[in-house]
């Protein structure tokens, strides 16, 4: 039995590479990494995920020097991001990490950027581009 080795195309250039459609270009999800970049938002997510229940606000505004407002609404876009789950229970919202979610998401990008890390010079099966 054959197995049919594909090459990959090498874009000649960054404007070609932009042409190349692939997984990658999915898995890119700017809302999560604007979530994750503010120092503050990843010291409420670590927060909340090391407590292990779900949280809420005033309990994660107590876990920081910020006011219970602006955790609020850091709370809200990690929420919409998919960062954060929210239950919410008469006036009090609870927020619970989605670590398998996040960790997934995460792996499955990390994936998608080794499959690009191909040498060169060797046969290529990587389906990037």
């Amino acid at each position: 039995m054959m197995t049919q080795i594909r090459k990959r195309r090498i874009p000649a250039s960054p404007k070609h590479a932009v042409a190349c459609i692939g997984p990658l270009d999915s898995l890119l999800n700017p809302a999560l990494f604007k979530a994750l970049a503010d120092p503050t938002r990843a010291s409420l997510i670590a927060c909340i995920a090391k407590c292990r229940r779900p949280c809420s606000v005033g309990e994660v505004a107590e876990c920081t020097c910020v006011d219970v407002s602006v955790v609020s609404r850091h709370l809200a876009l990690l929420a919409r991001s998919g960062v954060l789950e929210a239950n919410k229970v008469g006036r009090t919202v609870f927020y619970r990490v989605r670590c398998a979610d996040l960790a997934r998401s995460l792996r499955v990008l990390a994936d998608a950027l080794d499959e690009c890390e191909c040498p060169i010079d060797r046969s290529c099966t990587s389906t990037c581009c």
